[in-house]
């Protein structure tokens, strides 16, 4: 990865040795139109999920297309800790989990990582045993494990938390859960994918009702299901899992981002830019298709995994309820705030997935937007442009949405927060770079500069 370190044993970007996201920068001049193909990488949701469900199977796992990700390599390092071989060339990751029997996931890590707690029902599946620390991530909200610990304990394992830790264990019939009908009180895909691991070795049948939809979900059963598991329903809001005795090695192809691909397709949206993108499953997508066109921006397949979208002359204002899959996706709220801060009319951006993910807000207005919260509920006035300035990202999505919104603002902006950006785009600012937007990033140190030089100059009479 270009202008970043790389970890010699995973090849993947170097997060614990290299201060680079926190000490960077980027610098966006905008106004200038995107033009060209870009390349959707894997899905970061999936590729997270199928590492972990990669534990199921005591031989070997290659898993391609994974993005270069700063979470990625978050969880190679929690699975090494666990005694699981990683080896990563290019786009595809060798995972052997043969010889893991380390039922102790590592503070540090999993803390940092919201989904390296789903391994938990891997590692019990396996081991009849796990310890995992109650999990970190973007502060979006409260985003509780009690639906997993309710999961698991009708499966018959004893949890208990203790002083920040998750501890479980089965008791009696050599370790190995058992099937059970479990109601998610409500469709977490968290919860859907940790129970859904666990039950694939269980003895017995397994119903989750109220599961989550997500196509990340149907790309993990799939995967598992590559391995010799039997799971049949993923998709709908009831998923069926026979449990086997073990699992066989496999190769599989991670779906490509869904949101990587809505983010690019707002990206074009604001410049008024004509962009391919592909591969994508069109289908994923729908509701974002959907909105777009309701604001004027046109999205047509040209082949079965291409879309061309193009642009709008005039944006139209247009109301968003965030909700479930196939509801409109929460993670893809910041960019369409952003592209409604710039339509003709008013709009209102309701928030029902997670309580506190409206902070991309202000740094919007300091932009120039109109944008005023009460609760979760955002009021979106649109303006006929936005101007450069300095911006914090908050969390992952909310700062690509500050380099979408860099993208359509006149002069230059500053965005901070790269920890956040990096967590869950593989090489954004080098793909737009090649799409003909003017963004580099820079030290931190150099961007200050940078600012107070231009700030300091003295314009002649």
């Amino acid at each position: 990865m270009e202008g970043r370190l790389i970890n010699p044993v995973s090849g993947l970007p170097d997060t614990k040795n290299a201060p680079e996201a926190d000490s960077s920068v980027l610098r966006v001049w905008g106004g200038h139109s995107l033009r060209g193909h870009v390349k959707i990488s894997g899905a970061k949701n999936s590729a997270l999920v199928l590492m972990t469900g990669a534990l199921l199977c005591s031989g070997d796992c290659r898993i391609r297309n994974v993005p270069r990700l700063a979470d990625v390599e978050r969880m190679a390092q929690v699975l090494s800790a666990l005694g699981v071989k990683i080896h990563r060339d290019g786009e595809t990751l060798d995972v052997n989990a043969r010889e893991f029997t380390t039922s102790k996931a590592p503070y540090e890590l999993v803390t940092q990582l919201r989904a390296s707690f789903f391994a938990i029902g891997a590692i019990l599946a396996r081991l009849g045993v796990a310890q995992m620390p109650l999990p970190g991530g973007c502060a979006i909200g409260a985003r509780p494990v009690d639906l997993h610990v309710r999961g698991l304990q009708a499966m018959g394992a004893e949890v208990q938390i203790e002083h920040g830790i998750c501890n479980a264990h089965v008791p009696g019939n050599k370790g190995r859960l058992k099937g059970a009908k479990i109601y998610l009180d409500s469709p977490s895909v968290g919860a859907t994918e940790t129970l859904m691991m666990a039950a694939t070795l269980a003895d017995g049948e397994t119903i989750l009702d109220n599961a989550a939809r997500e196509p990340e979900v149907v790309d993990l059963a799939n995967f598992c299901n590559s391995m010799g598991a039997k799971i049949t329903g993923a998709g709908t809001s009831t998923i069926t899992i026979l449990g086997v005795s073990n699992l066989h090695s496999t190769d599989y192809e991670v779906i490509p981002d869904r949101i990587e691909a809505g983010t690019f397709l707002t990206a074009a949206a604001i410049t008024h830019s004509e962009l391919l993108l592909s591969p994508v499953v069109p289908e994923h997508l729908l509701p974002i298709i959907a909105k777009l066109q309701e604001m004027g921006v046109n999205v047509v397949e040209e082949a079965p995994n291409c879309l061309r979208v193009l642009p709008a002359a005039v944006l139209k204002a247009a109301d968003i309820q965030t909700l479930p899959h196939p509801g409109f996706p929460t993670d893809m709220q910041a960019q369409f705030m952003t592209l409604l801060a710039l339509a003709e009319g008013d709009s209102l951006i309701n928030e029902t997935v997670f309580e506190n993910r409206l902070r991309h807000a202000s740094e919007l207005n300091r932009l120039g937007a109109d944008i005023r919260v009460k609760g979760n509920i955002a009021f979106v006035r649109g303006v006929h442009s936005l101007s450069g300035a300095p911006v914090l990202g908050s969390d992952l999505r909310a700062s690509a949405a500050l380099v979408v919104a860099g993208l359509a603002a006149s002069g230059e902006t500053t965005i901070k927060g790269l920890q956040f950006l990096d967590r869950g785009y593989d090489r954004l600012d080098l793909k737009l770079q090649q799409l003909g937007a003017k963004i580099e990033r820079v030290r931190e140190v150099e961007a200050d500069i940078a600012i107070a030089t231009a700030t300091n100059t003295v314009q002649p009479a």
